[in-house]
């Protein structure tokens, strides 16, 4: 079977690749498990940090190439791909700098009479197999976060790409292989949505890595084999408490790329905006103004700031979305329309019913909702009152009032003075509840597809 890979923007193929089936899950399994156990085709440590240097040396030359293929196959505005090329290359780096901080530690003997003449320490071993299925958004650094941490502690690794965005994927990898890291470490497979389940549940995968949505997300970890250890990242419906002290001026321009970036396709999007209510008009019409201002268009284009939506069906569903909002009694103050098939104006509404969806749930599109407030405990309340707990953020010139709502917000991040959707590869980054299970970040990744062994010496 064929799979067309399109331009999200004008529906032009990019590439027709073959998707694989039943038969193609075994085979890559049975390649990766064979490596996995044979210890003599293991690389060595100093070997796949060559690679990996040497892969992210290789993409660094081919950069503007690779933006390219992210804003064809994406979506994203070239500028802010070009961006997502820097990152994956820092990511490639920071792997192998933490391979030299892999290590285990003594564990204290002596203790006691039983413990006595006894030496103990840990050292870290690859957990096994790696079956990573990525999404569409981050098509190179997702990637990078799901397969580059297991080439670098030696777990063989099975990725599956969104299908819709493949190709940065495969450029990568391609370059993984070119430098020296052999085909049955890393293996790129296209499935549809039962062999990929089926990939994931295998009793051979030792640690299942998932990027997508919650409902697929959550599914497939209730189905994973005993043993198989799994990091799950879904999405989240991030807040931003603004208190009446905050400079308005100031914030626009980080809330207008905490939303806006990649058309809002991101998993920490600014999308509710809780203002102290003195100041919420005031900060939504500014808000209004900067975001009518983004030029929306053809992603390729340095000067578009804001792309399509990843296929069109996607645009009209977040104008359902909207309507849905206006039609419960909230006020469109920008946008609010399909301007090309694939994609929507950003769009800022104000005050929308606490109930709507996009009050909810992740609306994963150009949408921002201002809510007016009368108190911060009251904004907390409200921000806290979803199904999904991610980033979140808090703007106020008040030491103690930034505090005490980053402490009473319910989020495993929260940035203060700075949109949510504020990332650097070496710091953990994970949901709560609904929006995930473990952490990620480069090094905390390396760190799950690992596992520690104790080594205990008897001596004289």
């Amino acid at each position: 079977m064929r799979v067309e890979v399109r331009s999200p923007w004008d529906g032009g193929i990019l590439e027709t690749l073959h998707l694989g089936g039943a038969e193609v899950v075994d085979d890559v399994l049975k390649r990766a498990t064979g490596v996995f156990k044979n210890g003599k085709a293991w690389l060595p440590v100093w070997e796949r940090k060559e690679i990996l240097l040497k892969t992210a040396a290789d993409l660094r030359l081919n950069q503007e190439a690779f933006a390219l293929t992210i804003a064809k196959e994406g979506g994203k505005p070239l500028l802010d791909a070009r961006v997502e090329v820097t990152r994956a290359i820092g990511g490639i780096e920071l792997a192998a700098e933490e391979m030299g901080r892999m290590g285990g530690q003594e564990i204290p003997m002596g203790l006691n009479p039983a413990s006595s003449k006894r030496l103990a320490v840990t050292t870290r071993e690859p957990i096994g197999v790696v079956a990573a299925i990525s999404a569409f958004n981050h098509p190179l650094n997702l990637i990078v976060h799901q397969v580059i941490p297991a080439v670098a502690v030696g777990c063989p690794v099975i990725v599956k790409p969104a299908t819709k965005t493949p190709l940065s994927c495969l450029a990568l990898v391609e370059l993984l292989h070119k430098n020296g890291l052999p085909d049955a470490w890393c293996q790129v497979v296209l499935l549809g949505r039962s062999d990929a389940e089926a990939l994931a549940t295998d009793a051979r995968v030792a640690y299942f890595s998932f990027i997508g949505s919650a409902g697929v997300g959550w599914d497939l970890r209730r189905k994973l084999a005993p043993g198989t250890r799994c990091g799950l990242e879904h999405g989240g419906v991030a807040p931003v408490i603004v208190g009446e002290d905050a400079d308005l001026d100031l914030m626009v321009p980080p809330l207008m790329k905490g939303g806006f970036y990649h058309a809002g396709q991101v998993c920490v999007s600014v999308q509710r905006v809780f203002a102290a209510k003195g100041i919420a008009d005031e900060l939504a019409a500014k808000m209004a103004q900067a975001a009518s201002t983004l030029t929306v268009g053809d992603p390729t284009d340095a000067s578009t700031d804001v792309g399509p939506l990843i296929r069109s069906g996607e645009a009209d569903r977040v104008h359902g979305w909207v309507h849905e909002a206006v039609k419960a009694g909230g006020l469109v103050l920008c946008g609010g329309v399909k301007v090309a098939e694939s994609a929507y104006a950003p769009t800022i509404l104000m005050n929308p019913p606490d109930t709507v969806r996009v009050s909810t749930d992740e609306i994963f599109g150009p949408v921002i909702c201002v809510y007016p407030c009368e108190s911060m405990d009251e904004a907390v309340q409200r921000a806290n009152h979803v199904e999904m707990a991610f980033q979140a953020s808090v703007f106020t010139q008040d030491i103690d009032t930034a505090l005490g709502v980053a402490r009473h917000l319910d989020a495993s991040a929260v940035m203060i003075n700075d949109h949510t959707a504020f990332r650097v590869d070496w710091m953990p980054f994970g949901g709560r509840r609904q929006s995930g299970l473990g952490v990620g970040g480069i090094g905390y990744t390396m760190r799950e597809m690992t596992q520690e062994k104790m080594i205990v010496i008897h001596h004289r």
